[in-house]
């Protein structure tokens, strides 16, 4: 019986949590790129942006034989935009710089055939982390 599941390539999937806001960061660009070993040219796949959940629910699929992935997270734009609604109400606080530290963060990590792999991304201004989830 099949399950409808392609067992012979990977799956992706992320959400993005602000860590510094205790709630999911929305509207960032995510772009997918793999490639099918560790020596070969990485190939951009697509990409989408965080829902209002930090969700990316519809990354590009991954070719059959990848065996590397990397999720590029477009990150300063929403701490640009995060900063200024701040700043709204505190004109006496802005500084003349975006005081983004990470404008990008890059995560690459290998994968196998059918295993499904989601990776979350924890942010806030300083730092970030992240870690194979479920």
């Amino acid at each position: 019986m099949s399950t409808g599941t392609d067992t012979s390539v990977a799956s992706v999937s992320t959400h993005i949590l602000d860590t510094s806001a205790g709630r999911p960061a929305a509207g960032v660009a995510v772009h997918v790129s793999a490639r099918p070993g560790r020596d070969a040219d990485w190939r951009e796949l697509g990409g989408s942006f965080t829902d209002a959940d930090g969700r990316c629910k519809d990354l590009p699929a991954l070719p059959e034989g990848t065996t590397h992935v990397r999720l590029d997270f477009a990150v300063e734009p929403y701490f640009v935009d995060k900063q200024a609604e701040a700043q709204q109400d505190a004109p006496a606080n802005r500084d003349s710089g975006t005081g983004v530290f990470f404008p990008e963060v890059a995560i690459t990590f290998a994968v196998a055939p059918g295993e499904h792999y989601h990776v979350p991304l924890l942010l806030n201004p300083f730092g970030y982390s992240v870690y194979r989830g479920s």
